[in-house]
């Protein structure tokens, strides 16, 4: 069975998604920018924007149950590879060991001009 998941501690969807999907034990978070649900504002530093699109997953992540001991598989999207380094600074805080499985990928443009988007699979 299928459950979507909201919160409003985390930004509002732009589009017709969920902020999440719960299905047979798994929780599959949508893409989340780096908007600050409280403001709809959004910093211009990569590492803000990191820490800020981090902690909208987890606010999800949280009205689903659980931690981020949970995540199994992170995808990032950035605008820049340039900038992995300081993304890797500020990702690697909010996960210990061991680390979920990771894809990075540099994109041409993400929804709103962020810098950063991140995704996240994790388990019940």
């Amino acid at each position: 069975m299928k459950k979507a998941i909201f919160t409003q501690e985390a930004p509002v969807a732009i589009g017709p998604y969920s902020q999440a999907i719960e299905v047979n034990g798994m929780i599959y978070t949508s893409g989340q920018l780096p908007i600050n649900p409280t403001t709809g504002e959004m910093s211009k530093d990569v590492e803000e924007q990191t820490e800020q699109s981090l902690k909208n997953v987890f606010a999800i992540l949280k009205e689903a149950g659980i931690d981020s001991s949970k995540v199994i598989k992170t995808t990032v999207f950035i605008k820049d590879m340039n900038d992995f380094p300081r993304i890797n600074k500020v990702y690697e805080r909010f996960f210990t060991e061991s680390y979920p499985a990771r894809s990075c990928v540099e994109v041409a443009r993400l929804p709103k001009d962020a810098l950063v988007e991140i995704e996240v699979v994790a388990v019940k």
